[in-house]
């Protein structure tokens, strides 16, 4: 019982420091910029409030990025959580296993020859779930810690990134300069439309994930021990496959590829949280600030310039998979 309430109080303080440096990070991103404001100046102008410079600048132009971080970074955290559980490895991430190049690919695609405002977000969707597909068919008969699943997703993902690079050789340079963030990883200047795709999706996504959780949770250790318990496998890796395209599809088609974070997050939610759970929420709200404090080093760290976020992600994630390859701890349970 004294456990109990030491693990509950553990867990509360866990959340609450996460919380409270999401709460930073969303309000230095507010008020911090070329002109400054201060966070009671900020904080009015969210509502309308104060003077039409200062409302201009968060309403339009920092509010929406933010919002633009939080969503994806959450997209991405979750879907990278829920892969990882189902493969029962760390390095089943989207961008791992080719779905960030499948989504990308379609979404240039739709640049360079659908240049219609709608087909980016489904045509993303679509590269997502080719992808996913592809790598899943492709690794059928895989072994029980997924690596042929892993090295099936490189592959396609292979594929999809020279798909890529060959539209952009062959198209115009208008054309490849309207698909550069989506080929890179940025928050400048989203398009609203994809915001709010990428909201309903998460909408649909993150209680589903928390739905699939308790079911992914039982085949950690093995699908044998999964079916004894009453779990649906197949349905629930289905599932799990389809709420992870949703995300990572309408993620993608907002940022463009954006990896670290959904290796990332859910690494760092695990150790937060209790061993014997899949930290879908935890992971979500990680990834919320990992995407977020991405962009704001992107956008200050190297004044006067501005660095997509995606570049200050793969400059950071490089290192940081190494160290998950190399590091010579036991690997444990997920």
């Amino acid at each position: 019982m004294v456990m109990n309430k030491q693990l509950t109080r553990s867990a509360l303080l866990q959340w609450l420091s996460v919380l409270v440096i999401l709460l930073g990070l969303i309000s230095f991103a507010l008020v911090i910029g070329e002109a400054d404001l201060s966070l009671w100046q900020g904080i009015l102008a969210m509502f309308g409030h104060g003077d039409a410079v200062s409302v201009f600048l968060v309403q339009e132009l920092r509010l929406p990025r933010i919002i633009a971080a939080l969503l994806s970074g959450a997209a991405l955290a979750t879907a990278g959580c829920l892969l990882q559980t189902l493969a029962r490895n760390r390095l089943a991430t989207p961008n791992i296993i080719g779905l960030d190049n499948g989504a990308t690919a379609f979404a240039v695609a739709s640049i360079v020859a659908v240049p219609i405002s709608l087909a980016a977000p489904v045509l993303a969707l679509t590269g997502a779930a080719t992808a996913a597909a592809l790598a899943f068919g492709l690794s059928a008969g895989a072994g029980a810690r997924g690596y042929r699943f892993i090295v099936m997703g490189i592959g396609v993902g292979a594929v999809f990134g020279a798909l890529t690079n060959f539209m952009l050789a062959r198209t115009d340079m208008d054309s490849a300069n309207s698909a550069f963030p989506w080929t890179v990883g940025s928050l400048n200047g989203r398009p609203e439309q994809a915001i709010y795709w990428l909201a309903y999706a998460l909408v649909l996504g993150l209680p589903a994930a928390l739905y699939l959780a308790r079911s992914l949770n039982s085949m950690r250790l093995s699908e044998a021990i999964a079916i004894g318990l009453g779990t649906a496998v197949k349905r629930t890796r289905w599932l799990t496959l389809m709420v992870t395209v949703l995300l990572t599809g309408f993620s993608i088609a907002l940022v463009g590829p954006v990896g670290i974070i959904a290796l990332a997050a859910p690494e760092a939610a695990r150790n937060l949280s209790a061993a014997h759970r899949v930290p879908v929420l935890l992971s979500a709200v990680i990834g919320s600030g990992l995407m977020l404090l991405a962009d704001l080093v992107g956008q200050h760290g190297f004044s006067p310039i501005e660095v997509p976020v995606g570049l200050i992600t793969a400059i950071v994630g490089g290192p940081y998979l190494l160290w998950i390859l190399l590091r010579k701890t036991q690997p444990r349970t997920l």
